[in-house]
């Protein structure tokens, strides 16, 4: 960390600078980008910083693994080829056969599929169960065998709200590692480690790189013996992530706040806007007082987020019209970009769980909300519901 900063800096002042320093030899305001597979050494065993081989370790790497740790509170993190790299990483370290995951009914589907398509056949056992039931959450929980709690809020794609603080206690019960998923409210807007959770995971293709242009994924954690692990499986299966990816994840980094702010003010305007539409059954978004978990999300989230789920009266043929209607909000799968996206997440990113307990309604269309005028924003949305 820059010599200026403390742990008492803001995180908009760490997002700027923490492990960002200008370039020693050159004054550079921006670090370079070590583009390079290898290092020369000072003799056999003599390496330059520590640098041998970039899959062990690479400087740009290094300076986004500082930042990540720096604004989650973490005391070590790693940066990874993609958020299922990250993730799959965090799990190899953690699980043996026989152990038992606990997981959200509202998990993202790519999760859930890495768990259940590739390490339940390999011998772990997984439960899925409602979040937000603390009971149900502790009932699904087997003391000593129960290993990872794994925990989404707000959740995809239905924006379930769960109580941090509240799971951590029933973790640390059952002596499980209890991992959130922070994607979608990003480090600014929640700090899960600070409620009590021992790991953190984000894809950081999402709202911390911020411009749809990068691919990457994160684990910061706690607990320097379960990091050693995390990182040894990043050694030695290598899904690191590349110079350039993690380059550009710095870069978006620094604007993070700002964007967060107008995601977060636009999705709550779009959502009350949306509110009583006589073709939506429903909208899913923390930041109106109805939706459930509103009260816990307003305690642990500094603002609501840029993602919002509708439930379309027509059911799931007025959803995909939607979805294939607008103009602003562009048909792709993702999230987190300054560019607004709809998708239809029954046969896009939830499609490996269909027909499990985890198979998303038909009628559910999801919004990325961009940094776009919001009126613009709205009148693309309100004219396509028109016309179905």
């Amino acid at each position: 960390m820059s010599d200026f900063l403390t742990p008492d800096s803001a995180l908009e002042t760490r997002a700027i600078h923490a492990g960002q320093g200008f370039d020693p030899a050159t004054g550079a305001v921006n670090p370079p980008v070590h583009f390079s597979s290898t290092f020369v050494q000072d003799g056999i065993g003599g390496f330059r910083g520590g640098y041998e081989y970039a899959r062990g370790g690479n400087p740009t790497r290094d300076h986004l693994q500082e930042l990540l740790a720096s604004l989650e509170g973490g005391e070590v993190a790693y940066s990874f080829a993609s958020g299922l790299a990250a993730e799959d990483a965090l799990l190899r370290a953690v699980l043996k056969p026989g152990d038992h995951v606990v997981m959200g009914n509202d998990v993202y589907g790519g999760t859930h599929r890495l768990v259940n398509r590739v390490f339940v056949p390999w011998g772990a056992h997984l439960d899925t169960v409602e979040m937000g039931d603390l009971d149900a959450v502790r009932a699904a929980v087997k003391a000593g065998q129960t290993r990872v709690l794994w925990v989404e809020t707000p959740s995809n794609p239905l924006m379930k709200v769960t109580d941090i603080e509240g799971l951590a206690a029933i973790g640390r019960e059952a002596g499980a590692i209890v991992v959130v998923d922070n994607t979608f409210a990003s480090p600014y807007l929640q700090q899960p480690l600070s409620l009590g959770a021992d790991v953190v995971v984000h894809s950081t293709t999402k709202y911390l790189g911020g411009h749809s242009d990068l691919l990457g994924g994160a684990v910061i954690l706690k607990d320097r013996e379960l990091a050693e692990k995390v990182g040894f499986i990043q050694f030695g299966v290598g899904a690191v992530s590349s110079p350039f990816d993690a380059w550009l994840t710095m870069r978006g980094i620094k604007t993070l706040p700002v964007r967060m702010d107008r995601h977060s003010s636009n999705a709550q305007t779009l959502a009350e806007r949306l509110v009583g539409h006589a073709k939506i059954d429903r909208v899913y978004y923390p930041g109106l007082p109805e939706h459930p978990g509103h009260d816990i999300a307003a305690k642990q989230m500094r603002s609501f987020g840029g993602m919002i789920s509708l439930a379309l009266s027509g059911g799931g043929a007025a959803a995909r019209t939607l979805a294939e209607s607008t103009g602003l909000f562009q048909l792709a799968e993702s999230l987190g970009g300054v560019e607004s996206l709809i998708g239809y997440p029954t046969e896009m990113t939830h499609a490996s769980v269909k027909g499990t307990a985890l198979e998303v309604p038909e009628n559910i269309v999801r919004l990325s909300v961009g940094l776009e005028n919001i009126d613009d924003l709205a009148a693309d949305l309100l004219g396509a519901l028109d016309r179905i």
